[in-house]
This record gives structure tokens, sequence and C-alpha cells, in this order.
């Protein structure tokens, strides 16, 4: 990437993200929403967007701003979109969560905060989907990776429509009964386009790439990945295509979501297999503390997909949706992107100080940004807590999940810490630090360097 146009605003989608995450995880250290309330009220339903949206839709939309022109080798359509899209989304956002508080009550204010968060919320998302969209189009024929985040992509348009029909009929704006049966049956679909194809099967294309840049790994792309990549396309089309027709035509939903789940607990176990020989074929021998903690991550995927078989095996998926929800939320996508993050800060600030006078004069490493040694405790902590809350869900121990969230606050926080000094150089010798022509980057906005 060593000349390659940096993202300028993709460390302030990075700060938004994680200022959602740190509410959220005070929110449930306080016992805001689930356990301590219903899953349907609107304490909860605040939770969840917080995390889906503010936290990990955010973060994943900043990536995507810098990693896609990596993937295809192209650069990004347009350098001026992100910004605009960047307040849509927060504002859109905002609106949302003030429309859920009103909608219980606790907000008196009377203005139209869900059809206002609709339209914000849409613009948002249309831009990314326009901006990212018109940079993979000048790359046809897609690279495999490249093709999970297409698929990504049209998970977030339908995520996004699902959230604009819930809005309006929630909203009063209409009474259409086929839309009317679409709130009262979709919210699996949502959660599935959302969760399923938005975040984790773009996260998956983009981790391909990642892992195998960072570890020195080949590139994948081979039967197993295409099966794979076919049979997740595949679950995500009949969850989302399949139960949206099934909900209009009033036949049984149940039937489609386990044929999608059967299709995506293939995709899982292919993505997986490549994952693992990606680790074993590596080129490079002792890791990096954020390829190691990728590993948990993917640890945390798969527990979520045995969880899921466990349960509806049991019959009691329903009773526990909660606690899966939360696994696949906080011990498989947040912690993907915190263990990624802490590399992409590193990486992304070397070339924006170090990569144009590499050559001119001694520069330090990627590695010489970041002292892993004293990161590592807060992740370790991180992940530790989140398997004990999800714990504490499955046995309905409601104090011993605030309190493990309360841990996994502590863990984000240290690790923010670490983010912050990493931005501003802190742990580079002081030799190295600050060599002529280059000086400490600004903490939310990057400079972009061209050849």
């Amino acid at each position: 990437m060593l000349g390659a146009t940096l993202s300028r605003w993709t460390m302030s989608y990075f700060a938004a993200a994680l200022i959602a995450l740190v509410v959220a995880e005070l929110l449930m250290t306080l016992g805001y929403g689930y356990p301590g309330a219903p899953v349907e009220s609107a304490q909860t339903l605040v939770l969840v967007h917080l995390v889906a949206l503010g936290w990990l839709s955010l973060l994943m939309c900043g990536a995507l701003f810098q990693f896609v022109p990596v993937l295809v080798a192209r650069p990004l359509y347009s350098d001026s979109l992100p910004l605009p899209t960047l307040a849509c989304l927060v504002l859109g956002l905002a609106a949302l969560l003030l429309g859920f508080l009103q909608m219980g009550g606790i907000v008196s204010i009377t203005f139209a905060f869900f059809p206002t968060a609709a339209a914000l919320l849409a613009i948002g998302f249309g831009l990314v989907l326009w901006n990212l969209g018109r940079t993979l189009w000048t790359a046809r024929p897609l690279p495999l990776p490249a093709r999970f985040v297409a698929v990504g992509l049209c998970s977030i348009a339908a995520t996004v429509t699902f959230g604009i029909i819930f809005t309006l009929v929630l909203g009063g704006v209409t009474d259409n009964p086929h839309l009317v049966d679409v709130v009262a049956s979709g919210v699996p679909l949502h959660a599935i386009a959302g969760l399923g194809g938005w975040l984790t099967f773009t996260a998956m294309g983009v981790t391909y790439r990642l892992l195998a840049m960072f570890m020195l790994a080949p590139e994948l792309g081979g039967p197993r990945s295409r099966a794979g990549f076919y049979c997740g396309t595949a679950a995500l089309a009949a969850a989302i295509v399949g139960g949206g027709t099934a909900i209009c035509l009033a036949v049984s939903l149940m039937l489609v979501l386990v044929a999608a789940g059967l299709l995506g607990l293939c995709a899982l176990l292919l993505y997986g297999a490549d994952i693992l020989h990606l680790y074993r074929a590596r080129k490079r021998r002792v890791i990096e503390l954020n390829s190691r903690m990728a590993a948990f991550a993917m640890g945390g995927l798969a527990a979520s997909a045995i969880l899921i078989a466990v349960l509806a095996a049991l019959g009691i998926l329903a009773q526990h949706a909660a606690a899966v929800v939360f696994l696949v939320a906080f011990g498989w996508l947040s912690g993907l992107g915190l263990a990624k993050l802490y590399k992409i800060a590193a990486f992304l600030t070397w070339l924006e100080c170090y990569g144009p006078v590499l050559g001119k004069t001694a520069t330090p490493r990627v590695q010489d940004l970041a002292v892993e040694r004293r990161a590592i405790r807060w992740f370790l902590l991180y992940f530790l807590a989140v398997w004990a809350a999800t714990a504490a869900l499955l046995l309905e121990m409601p104090m011993l999940f605030q309190a493990c969230t309360g841990l996994m606050l502590i863990a984000s926080l240290g690790i923010i810490v670490q983010l912050v000094r990493i931005r501003r150089l802190v742990d580079v010798s002081v030799t190295m630090r600050l060599p002529p022509g280059v000086s400490v980057p600004r903490l939310l906005l990057c400079s972009v360097q061209h050849d």
C-alpha cells in the first residue's frame, strides 16, 4: 500500500464508532435495556441500534472506505462523500434513538423522529452504496474478497429497507397491511440481513485479505473459498428474499429460516477451514497481537454457530436469542473489530507519517508504533468478560451480566488509550519519532498522500 491514497475521514468514523461502543457498554453496566428490561422495550431497542449502527456499522464503513480500494486496486470513487455520509449516519442514528425513546414515553417532544431517521439513514447508507459500489464496478471481474463485500452491500440495502418499513409503520406514517405484517414478523430477517449479511459476510471478505496481508500468507480463492461464498450468498438470499416472500404470502417462515441456517452453517465451516489454512500457511511465524486476537474473535464466531445449533436442537433458541445476538455482536464482530482496529490504526498512521519519507531517512517499523505487551492485557480482559457475560445471559443472572459488561467497558477504554497512543506516536523512540518532513498526525483526520 505504499503510495496508496489514505481515506481522509476513516479515523473520524473509527472515533464515532468507539464513542458509541463505550456508551453502549456503559448503559449495559448500568442495567439499561435487556436483561433489565424486555427484549422488545424501547431501552433495549436503543441499545441494540447503538451497537449495530453506532459502533459496528460506522466501524465497517470507515474500514471499507480505506480497504475496498486495496481489495480491487482502484481508487475510491469519491474522497469527498465520506464526510456528508458520516453526518447523515450520525444524525440518523440520533433521530432513531430519540424515536425509540419517544415510543417508550421517555421523550415527550412532538416530532417525527422515525420518518426523519428513515430519511437520514437512507441517504447515509445510499451514499455508502454509491461510493463503494462505483468503486467496485470499475474493478470487474471482482476478486473473491471484494465479492463478499458486494454481497454485504446488498445486505445493508436490505437491512435499511426493513428498517425504513419499521420506522414508517411505528411512526404512524403508513398502515399498509403487508408492511404491518413485515413489522410483526420481519425482525429476524432484519437481524439476519444486518448482523449476518452486512456485518458478518463483509467481515469475512475483508479478513481474507487483511489476514493474508498482515501474516504474509497466500491469497485464497480456490474451490473451497468459492463454495463458501456461494453457500453464504444463498443463505442470505434464502433468508432475506425467501423470508420476505413468505411473510407477504403468509406461509411458514420457519422452513425458510431453517434452510438458510443450514446453508449459512456450511458457509461458516468452509470459511473456518480457510482461516485455519491461512494461519498454518503464513510466512510470518511469530504473528502480531492483532492476528492472535482475531483468532479469539473467530472462536467467538464458531461458538456462536455451535450455540445456535445446540439451542435450536433443544427447542429453546427463541428463549436465549439475546445471548446468541450478544455473543455474535461482541464476541465475534466487536472482538474482530477491536483486534483489527489496533493494527489498522498503526498501519495507517505509519503510512501517513513515514510512508512519504521512506528511503530518505531512518524510519520506525509499523510494529514500533505500538506496545503489544501492554495492550494484550486489555484484549484478554475484553474477551474473558464477553464470554462470562454470555454465560450470565444464558443462566439468567442479570447482576453478573452487568459486572461483566463493566469489565468490557474497562477493557475497551484500555484499548482506546492504546489507539490514541499509536495515533500520537507516543511509543515511537525519540530518535526516530519525528525525522525531517514528519509531524504528529491529527487524531481524527488523515493527510492524503499520493504517488
